[in-house]
């Protein structure tokens, strides 16, 4: 339990190792987005709570509006460029992300391909 100006927020453990790796996963892309918005010009990103939010938003919306994205492409590929398929979704997904906040912003679709291309690689060196 923390003790705010705002009232009490309890706080509780995560239930099962799920949680937890989301947790993890969300805010080492956060740390992503940040790293890569001290490199790459083309990219703002505002604090550590934007790009929280924005690591949240582009997860949930890969979830739901990239399943139904990705399902067609896949089809019409076979399944052979699925990794491809993947990445080019997530960068229509960060995307969308730039729209949805005013913290956040990503000139042109290469930047965006770039982040999906970084975030990928850093979740599977993460997932071993």
């Amino acid at each position: 339990m923390i003790e705010t100006s705002r009232g009490t927020v309890l706080l509780r453990k995560p239930q099962n190792k799920f949680e937890m790796s989301f947790l993890v996963q969300l805010l080492i892309n956060a740390v992503v987005l940040l790293v890569l918005e001290k490199i790459m010009p083309r990219v703002t990103v505002r604090s550590f709570g934007t790009a929280v939010g924005v690591a949240l938003v582009v997860g949930l919306l890969n979830a739901t509006v990239g399943f139904l994205l990705r399902l067609p492409l896949n089809i019409l590929t076979l399944g052979l460029l699925s990794f491809l398929v993947r990445l080019f979704v997530t960068a229509v997904m960060i995307k969308l992300a730039d729209k949805f906040f005013k913290g956040f912003e990503v000139q042109g679709f290469m930047p965006a391909l770039i982040i999906a291309v970084v975030m990928a690689i850093v979740g599977t060196l993460l997932s071993f």
